[in-house]
């Protein structure tokens, strides 16, 4: 992709600014909105910990709300709530953000506020000693919650012993092992002027925000150390936990596409086709059809090297083969039997219409602007994704389910009152 500094597109101006330090920031102004949404993305996540770090990277997004050398954490939660804004933060398998959402007026205070938050954070003992009580509580929610821990299980199942297959959150273990010197270690380790972007997306002055920017952010000079490159399953893998819930839960896998694919429209074409709502092939076929599943979809993991298409479904274990033929069944269909002209229409229609109804939203666009920052190290417009979508064919749909519907390096994950082998001779 070719790197823009500036561009004007869509009725909207991207804007891109490097720092001597490699801090980035990346705008995109639309004036037809009063709000902005603005992110401070990290580019470190749990693929970045070694086993004995495991969680810390979403522990370190907890901690730094936990207060400022300039506001206490409740300070810091009313800063923006005040003024009718929003403050929060997220950490994934490749990064961490903080962002806010304000009207443009109170930027100014959201970047002072995000800039406290980030880079003046006390991390006290006693905040750390509390706020382990607090994720282990978290932990233990997702661990009750069998459709959330079903995706802990199928990405170690997955990845193995690579750091992809971590769970975000760690373990209660490590958890309740920290203390504030790892913390702190941590972050001085982690947050790192060449690998953070600051991005922002409506009714901003993008010299106004390298401005403040310049003022309020002083992180370490350097870069993370890139993580470990991940190698996906050449073999087919099967893993079936038992436990005593009413339903079970299953995810199905195939390595697929990294982030800056060429084909990843025709991915998510695919993706689309097969469990993309409630129009999808898989939800037709297995709920309304069969009754067989309430919850069935389709996922698209895109990371920096590599990437997965998974299929999830929860169902009791009597109907568990059932579905599982209806899914292998379809994706040995579509690799056999191009889409209709009418099929491949509707599903270009499908793309269009969720792409354009997300950049109404200032925080989709935003999260769309920094994440292609970090990834591709460039800019994507609208009018170019459009084009990406009118240019996926039947053919290279067809295509691409032949390269990733590879049953012999299917990855599935069981969870559930099922035996050990319960899928036996079905995949």
């Amino acid at each position: 992709m070719t790197a823009r500094r500036s561009l004007v597109t869509d009725g909207s101006v991207y804007r891109k600014t490097e720092l001597r330090n490699g801090l980035r920031i990346v705008t995109e102004t639309l004036p037809a909105v009063r709000s902005v949404a603005i992110g401070v993305w990290i580019d470190v996540g749990s693929r970045h910990e070694t086993p004995e770090e495991n969680g810390l990277s979403h522990f370190v997004e907890h901690m730094l709300f936990k207060g400022s050398k300039n506001r206490t954490a409740k300070e810091l939660a009313s800063s923006l709530e005040n003024l009718g804004g929003s403050l929060n933060g997220f950490t994934s398998r490749e990064q961490t953000c903080y962002y806010a959402r304000v009207l443009d007026e109170h930027l100014p205070m959201a970047v002072e506020v995000l800039a406290d938050l980030t880079c003046n954070p006390t991390l006290t003992a006693t905040h750390v000693n509390r706020e382990k009580q607090v994720v282990c509580e978290e932990i233990k929610e997702a661990l009750d919650n069998p459709s959330d821990k079903i995706h802990d299980v199928f990405s170690r199942t997955f990845w193995g012993k690579h750091p992809l297959g971590q769970p975000i959150m760690g373990s209660q273990e490590n958890i309740r092992s920290l203390t504030r010197p790892r913390v702190v270690d941590f972050v001085k380790k982690h947050y790192r002027s060449g690998s953070i972007v600051i991005a922002a997306c409506g009714s901003v002055d993008h010299d106004r925000l390298v401005k403040m920017v310049r003022k309020y952010f002083h992180f370490t000079d350097g870069m993370v150390t890139p993580p470990i490159q991940a190698n996906p399953p050449l073999s087919l893998k099967k893993n079936i936990e038992r436990n005593d819930n009413k339903q079970t839960n299953l995810c199905m896998g195939f390595p697929a596409l990294a982030y800056e694919s060429s084909e990843r429209m025709v991915m998510l074409a695919l993706s689309s086709y097969l469990g993309g709502g409630m129009s999808s092939v898989l939800f037709q076929k297995i709920r309304e059809d069969r009754g067989l599943a309430y919850s069935v979809y389709s996922f698209n993991d895109f990371y920096r090297d590599t990437g997965i298409f998974g299929i999830y479904l929860g169902t009791d274990s009597k109907h568990l083969r059932k579905a599982v033929d209806v899914v292998l069944t379809e994706a040995r269909l579509i690799k056999r039997n191009k889409l209709t002209s009418s099929q491949l229409g509707q599903l270009k229609s499908q793309l269009k219409g969720h792409l354009i109804l997300s950049q109404e939203s200032t925080n989709s666009r935003m999260n769309r602007l920094a994440r292609q920052e970090l990834l591709i190290g460039g800019y994507q417009p609208l009018t170019e994704m459009v084009v990406d979508i009118e240019e996926v064919s039947a053919k290279r749909i067809q295509d691409l389910a032949h390269q990733v519907l590879d049953e012999s390096r299917a990855v599935v994950a069981v969870l559930g009152p099922v035996g050990k082998g319960a899928l036996d001779g079905a995949i």
